[in-house]
């Protein structure tokens, strides 16, 4: 696990970008309180997903509109068809961790 940051550089219901060891992630603070961390990168489109909206437990691509369920990292809807890599997060001691090892089995 890797520190990314303090609880608090995330307020609930926004989403920052990080770069862990040359990886784009997209660390969300979720409407439900949780702490979610994804590939910094739509699957349809190389645009940066942490640019776009937080809904619930989803994050939406600003570009098109695809909606990222943050816990599988499954596409709701089109254009975007394939998930993207969802990665553990761990919260202690008020700091962020994250790991690089995908949770959902999707690489990039």
């Amino acid at each position: 696990m890797i520190k990314i940051c303090s609880t608090e550089d995330v307020p609930k219901g926004t989403v920052i970008s990080a770069n862990v060891d040359g990886t784009p992630v997209a660390l969300v603070h979720g409407e439900d309180d949780a702490f979610y961390a994804v590939h910094d990168e739509c699957s349809h489109a190389a645009v940066a997903l942490s640019e776009g909206e937080v809904s619930g437990c989803t994050l939406e691509c600003w570009l098109h509109g695809s909606r990222f369920d943050l816990r599988t990292g499954e596409p709701s809807g089109l254009p975007a068809t394939e998930p993207v890599p969802v990665y553990p997060v761990e919260v202690r001691d008020g700091d962020i961790y994250v790991s690089l090892t995908p949770s959902n089995g999707v690489t990039r």
